[in-house]
């Protein structure tokens, strides 16, 4: 059996993150700098949102997912809200590594928003998990309507086609649907033998990483729109997210 002799480096207890303060924040950070950028500062658009209420382990003991209590005063009239551990940025300080803060990349009303997380359903999303890997899908359900490609013009951007994307371009660009919503992101491409973009894998609703709902689609059926300054890429399929969510689900 192999043993853990002690924590090192940036390891960190998990009894260290209960209790401390979660922020988020609509643009990234690698660190921040004490003199200049602070949470709440409104030049970092930093919002203090909340905090570490639970961390929950799979049975490999894997994180999978941390529990935030946002809103609320002392405790009082907070709710609790899951999000996948992988949307939590570990924010350092310049001049001292061991100062950190919790940032989640998002906006305060969203959060406030979210569904609230209750202990209950864990059993019913692990008895859905159980059910989803005892069942052999195909990677796209041949009884699957296709859809038509969108017909969709917006200022400032330009049609891209896949061969002028690459796999990074893509990954985690937002979906749009048919009434120009934000439905989803692209959680990752699927390739044919000679590395073409066959596929594109849609995460559809959720919040931060968790219950979404994943589609497999061909890229006939999207539409690529890039900014003028290449800074911006959106996705559109034509269909509202209802009608997605009750597509065949991917499990690849």
């Amino acid at each position: 059996m192999a043993t853990y002799d002690s924590a090192q480096g940036q390891d960190l207890y998990a009894s260290e993150l209960i209790g401390m303060r979660v922020y988020s924040a609509e643009q990234d950070f690698d660190s921040f700098n004490a003199d200049t950028v602070v949470p709440d500062d409104s030049e970092a658009n930093w919002d203090d949102i909340g905090e570490v209420n639970e961390v929950i382990l799979a049975r490999d003991g894997q994180v999978k997912a941390v529990i935030l209590g946002v809103g609320g005063f002392l405790g009082i009239g907070e709710k609790d809200v899951a999000v996948d551990m992988k949307s939590i940025k570990f924010v350092n300080e310049d001049d001292d590594p061991d100062e950190f803060f919790l940032v989640v990349k998002t906006n305060k009303d969203a959060l406030t928003d979210a569904p609230a997380y209750e202990r209950q359903r864990e059993a019913a999303m692990q008895e859905t998990e159980t059910a989803a890997a005892q069942t052999e899908t195909a990677t796209q359900d041949p009884a699957r309507p296709m859809l038509a490609t969108p017909e969709i013009e917006r200022d400032g951007y330009a049609v891209a086609t896949p061969d002028q994307m690459t796999t990074e371009d893509l990954t985690g660009a937002r979906v749009y649907g048919a009434n120009d919503e934000d439905i989803g992101e692209v959680n990752e491409l699927l390739l044919d033998d000679s590395g073409k973009i066959k596929e594109a894998v849609l995460d559809i609703g959720g919040f931060l990483g968790l219950g979404e709902h994943r589609i497999a689609v061909t890229m006939d059926e999207l539409k690529i729109m890039r900014s003028e300054d290449g800074g911006d890429i959106r996705v559109y399929v034509n269909a509202t997210k209802e009608e997605l969510e009750a597509q065949p689900e991917y499990d690849g």
